[in-house]
């Protein structure tokens, strides 16, 4: 038996979130089901982050156990013919055997997409928040910038959460303004359950000037979820990296 870790990249359009699910059609039910095609096994694969549904990957990280004699390196190409054309593996080990994506994780990085153009829209839909207001940029590029650092972000978290501390270090935050698009882009050593979308929302509410760079201190000191934007769509949001103690 030997542990195989893999970095995969996904379009998360057609699928609802990364778990696997009863009566849904998930990530990790389709990499189960093509590994099994494969080797005949019956796997469990664990991954560095439970997406959404309607989220995307970029480097995605997962690792299961196997008795298959593929060489770790011949993975890819040997799972990717089993796999749809919207999940691709992007390169495979073998790991330590105590290996675990999610709980060996040091820091994860996101990137949130927005296009600012209304030609392009149809193709862009389901891969980016389609806004194409007049906002104040500069704003929110300070606002995002407030956000980096150890806090507490309870007023960035969606209900229903049962994590015992909503501490989290942002390392880095910060908007960038490229012709149609403005991106966030944003690596902490772990995030909330909607964490992401929810700053997303606030800091589009800086955009539109109902609320001020300086006020994202205040809803972090407040811990009230009812301060902070929406939640926005799940369309612009990648998990983009996953970063471990090897590099």
């Amino acid at each position: 038996m030997k542990r195989i870790k893999m970095v995969l990249e996904y379009d998360g359009s057609n699928y609802h979130g990364f778990q696997r699910q009863i009566n849904a059609h998930t990530i990790q039910a389709q990499l189960e089901s093509s590994i099994n095609h494969l080797t005949g096994e019956t796997v469990t694969v664990n991954a560095a982050g439970r997406t959404d549904a309607g989220v995307h990957a970029l480097g995605q990280v997962i690792a299961f156990n196997t008795s298959a004699r593929i060489p770790a390196d011949k993975w890819t190409p040997a799972l990717n013919s089993k796999l749809p054309d919207d999940i691709r593996i992007l390169n495979s080990l073998e790991a330590a055997p105590d290996f675990h994506p999610q709980f060996d994780a040091l820091k994860k990085s996101y990137v949130y997409l927005i296009y600012r153009q209304k030609s392009g829209a149809s193709f862009y839909r389901k891969h980016a928040l389609l806004n194409s207001e007049n906002l104040d940029v500069a704003g929110m590029q300070r606002a995002a910038r407030l956000l980096e650092g150890n806090h507490n972000f309870k007023a960035f978290c969606a209900s229903g959460s049962s994590v015992k501390s909503f501490k989290r270090n942002v390392s880095l935050c910060r908007i960038i303004n490229q012709e149609a698009w403005l991106k966030l882009e944003i690596e902490a050593n772990g995030f909330l359950y909607n964490m992401i979308r929810i700053i997303m929302g606030t800091l589009l509410e800086v955009g539109r000037q109902r609320l001020t760079p300086e006020h994202i201190l205040e809803i972090l000191d407040s811990q009230d979820r009812n301060l902070a934007g929406s939640t926005v769509s799940p369309h612009g949001l990648y998990l983009k990296a996953v970063e471990y103690p090897e590099g």
